[in-house]
């Protein structure tokens, strides 16, 4: 029998640009990497994704087993996802409308951030399937981390993010489980909603270890030079160019330090972009304008280059559910430093495959990235250490942890089913 995957991003594709605008990141990355080892293991996977733009194809088929549909709902055109919850219900109805039509029965729904979650329960409860949600950022817990109290993150003065707050724990004790990236997520989940231990399951994000992968001294100095760097000790930032990554912070960093490093900002668009344009003038401000590169998004397929290429890479988010540029840049070989927030410290152990800092504020990142700069003994030993400590996240594991994950619930639906017929 086929095994079919009804998977939901409803506020973004999982095939949009990383880094180019605020909602394509690591989520993107899994959704899309996730699918496709799901589709290389047997399953058959549809990912269902709103449409943003009018030449966007119906149906696209991404690998053999997985395909990407994109419904309409709303305005065509791209909308942050505060401005979604609205158009929720018309998703849900169009995704019932193409199953309907395709005839095609799915044995899970997967939902990933709360809007997708929200339009997939509906659906899950017709269709009579198990429901497995991923939320990648809970606003309670991202408030937290930002140093809100927790009555100021539950009780929110504007509309969208009271509709979220409340959305989110309603889909995490319906839900029939909650992935987690990590351990102290779950924790975390379990405390602020009062789920049983058996609700979460704890399944990272994966790298594609063929794809990211150490190099030789010889070819990082290629790399160097493919990307015009010379010899300056060089930093690097990848993601989303969103307040919450903390590049502020960074470029005030960069302004502290000793060694005067050049600083890569690999992400968002640098033509026109008016958050590229604001890290610019805040750059010229502290004085290190010629020293800052922006380089803008770049496909995931070049980013080796860039982990090989530089010093370190730095991560300096006010939160992180997992972490995935940190993975990615270990499993290169790269000296990481990162904020120890969120799910970072499950990923980066100080000392031996990165440094954490635990104060945030510029002069704890720049001593730590003076000190990684000046001392090669301590870098190499980062080096070294940064693969091994992340083969656990190679995709073909955690596609296997997704599947059994899978083939639990539906058992147990099944079982359920069988018992209430008696």
């Amino acid at each position: 029998m086929c095994f079919r995957v009804a998977m939901f991003s409803l506020h973004t594709s999982p095939i949009a640009q990383l880094g180019r605008t605020r909602d394509a990141g690591g989520m993107n990355v899994y959704i899309r990497e996730l699918s496709r080892e799901l589709g290389r293991g047997g399953m058959y996977v549809d990912i269902f994704t709103r449409r943003s733009r009018p030449d966007t194809p119906d149906i696209q088929q991404l690998s053999e087993r997985v395909r990407l549909i994109t419904v309409t709902a709303g305005p065509i055109e791209p909308l942050p996802p505060s401005a979604l919850h609205s158009y929720v219900a018309e998703f849900t109805c169009r995704v019932a409308r193409f199953a309907e039509r395709n005839a095609h029965p799915y044995n899970l729904v997967h939902s990933h951030y709360w809007l997708s979650a929200a339009a997939a329960a509906p659906l899950a409860r017709a269709w009579d399937t198990p429901h497995v949600t991923m939320f990648h950022t809970v606003e309670r817990l991202k408030g937290q981390q930002q140093g809100l109290p927790l009555e100021s993150a539950s009780a929110p003065k504007d509309g969208p993010t009271a509709i979220r707050i409340e959305s989110e724990g309603r889909i995490a004790t319906s839900a029939d489980c909650v992935i987690v990236s990590t351990e102290v997520e779950g924790e975390q989940l379990r405390r602020l909603y009062g789920l049983a231990p058996s609700h979460t399951r704890v399944i990272p994000c994966g790298v594609d270890l063929d794809a990211f992968t150490p190099i030789s001294p010889a070819r990082r100095d290629q790399a160097r030079r493919a990307l015009g760097l010379g010899a300056t000790p060089t930093l690097l930032f990848v993601g989303r160019l969103d307040p919450i990554k903390g590049i502020d912070l960074l470029l005030e960093s960069v302004a502290a330090l000793r060694t005067p490093a050049r600083l890569l900002v690999v992400g968002g668009d640098p033509a026109g972009d008016p958050e590229v344009e604001r890290l610019r003038a805040r750059a010229a401000e502290l004085g290190i304008a010629e020293r800052v590169r922006f380089p803008g998004a770049v496909p995931q397929r070049d980013l080796p280059t860039y982990y090989h290429a530089v010093d370190a890479v730095v991560v300096s988010s006010r939160y992180e559910s997992f972490g995935l540029v940190a993975v990615e840049a270990l499993a290169c070989g790269a000296p990481v430093v990162a904020s120890a927030a969120g799910g970072l410290p499950s990923i980066v152990r100080d000392g031996e495959n990165g440094l954490l800092v635990r104060w945030r504020c510029p002069r704890a990142f720049a001593e730590q990235i003076d000190w990684l700069l000046s001392d090669d003994t301590l870098r190499e030993r980062l080096r070294a250490n940064a693969r091994p400590s992340i083969e656990q996240f190679d995709w073909r594991r955690i596609g296997d942890r997704v599947r059994d994950l899978y083939q639990e619930l539906t058992t147990e639906s099944a079982r359920i089913v069988a018992c209430s017929c008696f």
